[in-house]
């Protein structure tokens, strides 16, 4: 079955609630499984769980079917969030397009031309989809 793997902020921002929007509507129509992810920096203060990202979402959009919520630990985010998608085999990815700058930095670091899909796209062979607000 596809995998759809999204991330989102906690509790979700407006750009949060667009992209994750997107990856329903992605999951919908390829009748797929969709993995919720938040990254927890280690840094913040904040302990968020799995209980109170599902129920942010659910709060927004209802229950959804085959969803699957996770919670991580991580000090980037862009790197744990490669890490679970990965785990999870993803077959898509839905990022915003904030995130996607965020992105952008991050490989930048690693090669000369920060094309995030394409990088993506090679490195994870999934496709990635940039969710306009």
């Amino acid at each position: 079955m596809t995998q759809v793997v999204v991330p989102v902020r906690y509790p979700p921002s407006e750009h949060s609630t667009a992209t994750l929007a997107t990856a329903i509507d992605i999951a919908a129509d390829r009748d797929a499984n969709l993995t919720v992810v938040h990254i927890s920096q280690y840094q913040d203060d904040r302990t968020v769980g799995r209980a109170d990202l599902k129920a942010a979402v659910e709060h927004e959009f209802g229950q959804l079917e085959n969803t699957r919520y996770v919670v991580r630990n991580g000090l980037l985010v862009e790197e744990t969030l490669l890490d679970e998608i990965v785990a999870e085999n993803a077959d898509v990815v839905v990022i915003g397009k904030k995130q996607a700058g965020r992105w952008r930095e991050m490989i930048r670091r690693l090669v000369d031309d920060p094309d995030v899909e394409r990088f993506l796209r090679e490195e994870l062979d999934c496709d990635v989809v940039t969710a306009e607000p």
